[in-house]
C-alpha cells in the first residue's frame, strides 16, 4: 500500500501513525511537556502525539497553536510528521521558526482525513517526495 501526500514542509518521517478521530487544540489539547493530549473532551485524551506521525483531520485554529509546536520540538516531544488535509499556517509557522533556530523539525504534508484514517496504527515511512509506505 502506498498513497501520495503534498509535501508542505520537506523532510522525511517514519513512525506509527495516530490518526485522530476529531480536530484538535494544540493550545490547551496538547501538554508541551510531555507530548500528550490534554483536552478532557477529546477522544484521543492520554495519547502521545510524541515520536507518532500524527494525522489530524482538521484543525481547531488558535494563534498560540506555533508556539506550543515550538515548545513540542524543543522539549523532544514533537510528532516525526505531521500529516493534514489541509495547510494550517499558524501550526507550520511554528515548525518553520524551529527549523530558523536550527532545531530538527518533523516534515509537514497534505493527505486527505479519509487517506489518514487507513493509516492508524500502522507504521509507515514517508519520503521527501511524500511517497508513504506501509512497513509492517
Amino acid at each position: 500500500m502506498a498513497l501520495k501526500a503534498d509535501v508542505l514542509l520537506d523532510g522525511e518521517g517514519k513512525g506509527e501513525v495516530l490518526a485522530l478521530t476529531h480536530p484538535i487544540s494544540f493550545w490547551g489539547g496538547v501538554d508541551p511537556r510531555t507530548g500528550l493530549i490534554i483536552d478532557a473532551r477529546h477522544p484521543e485524551r492520554g495519547q502521545s502525539i510524541a515520536g507518532k506521525i500524527l494525522a489530524m483531520p482538521a484543525m481547531i485554529g488558535s494563534s498560540s497553536a506555533a508556539a506550543v509546536m515550538l515548545e513540542l520540538i524543543h522539549s523532544g516531544r514533537s510528532p516525526t510528521a505531521l500529516l493534514m488535509p489541509e495547510p494550517d499556517a499558524i501550526l507550520l509557522l511554528g515548525i518553520i521558526v524551529a527549523r530558523e533556530m536550527g532545531w530538527a523539525v518533523p516534515p509537514a504534508y497534505r493527505l486527505s482525513a479519509v487517506e489518514q484514517r487507513a493509516l492508524q496504527g500502522k507504521m509507515v515511512a514517508i519520503g521527501a517526495d511524500g511517497v508513504i509506505e506501509v512497513t509492517n
